[in-house]
């Protein structure tokens, strides 16, 4: 078939979802065209760059590393020859008033760690491995469904989950009831940040996250996770692709209920055959379409959804190395009143919680000898808190005097070089994160599967969603599923030949 004969298919967003898709459609034959608004590739995945050091935007460790083996694969790539993956042990220290958990993925040097800090409780994780895995074994075939047809939610594999649901349950009910100390419950939880979410309100089937970390283990890219955008794009291009940065997208052209094609904000106008939107959901819907063409999410429905929390960030470029592992947590010391107010859209006060990475601790690429590219992240509330953060310039003195005080790094202000700050304003108009809520929709029962914003889009033809607003959800490994799940929606569209690890669209 003639070039101009195939299917052009438009992603909208260079993102990590929407590079996945991209790179598998171009390898499958179709005419790809991916628009991206920044001068890079990547949005929350992308490199921030800030003289000689490098930062990761937002990720900064992989799990479940066999959906980006996959993705790749998929694309008629290896991963091994495009990155350099490697295992992390210690995983992460976890950092209490008076303890260290240090975390590994070897299960008896685990359960020796856990007698240590907490005596007596080695075998509770020995139940929660075996529960976790279970639980885990049948849910994750239910997230790599489509959920466009209602009909999905009765699945043989959905049936054989729901008794994994633990509906009813948070998170941190499930955790507590295996481990029986408060402590060691949030060293299982505090995952739900990756969601967003607090371990109180989270449900609790996600006790399979912790489990993925202790099960499967977490890895570090060379050169930091931005990396991966990097090298989907190089295959991408490589199957034929065409990637645009620097083409911001002002609207989907809709004609009878149906995406025809992009207007840029330049003028010009892309025709296509399918859409797929990898840019921030709420933001899409607020900002790609003319009024009136949507009705489910107009921004009145969207209001009342509920949203994940936002991040205060910031990178850190220092002259000199720090005796800190690669991933550190600190909890609050009254760490449900920080995260309760977090989620009643309170200004943290002293006593914050968050997470420091100290990549240069193993990878030298990321900042010069002997300095270091520290990168710091505190959860905070999203923009619906009405916080005015350009007037916030005191909470960056708390969170510096947190890692001076709490994470041993005395004379840290002196050895800062290079510095940038996200806070949620930052994240709302320069990333075009709707209401600065970094992971996007929350994850409760009722914005999940069939009930969340669908890859193959409920309220316009030919357009398809990739990305943590839409399924499965937010987390790397679930935003490349996403792409593979509407790449394979529209290959199973134009009638292509192909294979997929994932084939239940």
């Amino acid at each position: 078939m003639s070039e101009d004969r195939k299917p052009h298919v438009v992603i909208v967003g260079a993102g990590p979802g929407g590079l996945t898709c991209a790179m598998m459609l171009a390898n499958r034959g179709l005419r790809v065209t991916v628009l991206e608004a920044k001068a890079q590739v990547g949005g929350r995945n992308a490199a921030i760059r800030l003289g000689p050091y490098t930062f990761d935007t937002g990720p900064t460790f992989l799990m479940l590393r066999q959906i980006l083996d996959e993705v790749f694969e998929e694309s008629g790539a290896a991963t091994a020859e495009v990155l350099g993956v490697r295992a992390l042990d210690p995983m992460y220290h976890l950092v209490f008033r008076d303890k260290v958990l240090k975390v590994t993925p070897d299960h008896a040097r685990m359960r020796q760690e856990i007698e240590r800090v907490f005596p007596g409780k080695g075998a509770c994780y020995d139940r929660f491995l075996v529960q976790e895995k279970q639980r885990f074994k049948r849910l994750y075939p239910c997230l790599q469904k489509s959920y466009h047809r209602f009909r999905t939610l009765f699945h043989p594999d959905m049936i054989r989950a729901l008794p994994h649901l633990s509906l009813g349950r948070s998170l941190y009910d499930v955790v507590f009831g295996l481990f029986g100390d408060e402590e060691l419950a949030l060293s299982f939880t505090f995952q739900s940040k990756y969601l967003g979410m607090s371990p109180w309100d989270c449900p609790g089937l996600f006790a399979m996250i912790p489990y993925i970390e202790h099960g499967l283990g977490i890895f570090h890219v060379t050169g930091g996770l931005s990396r991966i955008s990097d090298a989907m794009a190089e295959v991408a291009v490589r199957r034929g692709a065409t990637i645009r940065c620097s083409a911001p997208v002002k609207r989907v052209i809709v004609k009878s209920g149906r995406a025809c094609g992009v207007e840029l904000e330049s003028g010009e106008r892309i025709e296509a055959d399918d859409v797929v939107l990898n840019a921030d959901f709420g933001h899409a819907m607020t900002h790609l379409f003319e009024p009136g063409v949507l009705k489910k999410y107009t921004p009145a429905n969207l209001s009342r959804k509920k949203l994940s929390c936002s991040t205060y960030m910031l990178y850190l470029g220092t002259d000199r190395k720090w005796d800190l592992p690669h991933h550190s947590i600190y909890f609050a010391h009254d760490y449900r009143a920080n995260v309760d107010g977090i989620f009643q859209g309170k200004m943290p006060g002293e006593d914050i919680s968050f997470y420091v990475r100290n990549a240069s601790a193993t990878d030298p690429t990321l900042a010069p000898a002997g300095h270091s590219a520290i990168y710091v992240l505190v959860p905070v509330p999203n923009t619906r808190s009405g916080i005015d953060w350009s007037r916030q310039g005191r909470f960056r003195e708390t969170v510096l005097n947190a890692l001076e005080q709490r994470a041993g790094m005395a004379g840290l202000r002196g050895s800062i070089r290079e510095e940038k700050i996200l806070a949620p304003d930052d994240w709302k108009h320069e990333y075009g994160v709707f209401e600065g809520a970094t992971f996007n929709l929350a994850h409760n029962i009722g914005q999940m599967l069939y009930f969340r914003p669908r890859n193959q889009f409920e309220e316009v033809g030919n357009c398809y969603l990739a990305g943590g607003g839409t399924h499965p959800g937010s987390g790397l490994p679930t935003i490349y599923e996403s792409g593979r799940i509407a790449a394979n929606l529209i290959s199973k569209k134009h009638r292509l030949d192909f294979v997929s690890k994932n084939l239940e669209i």
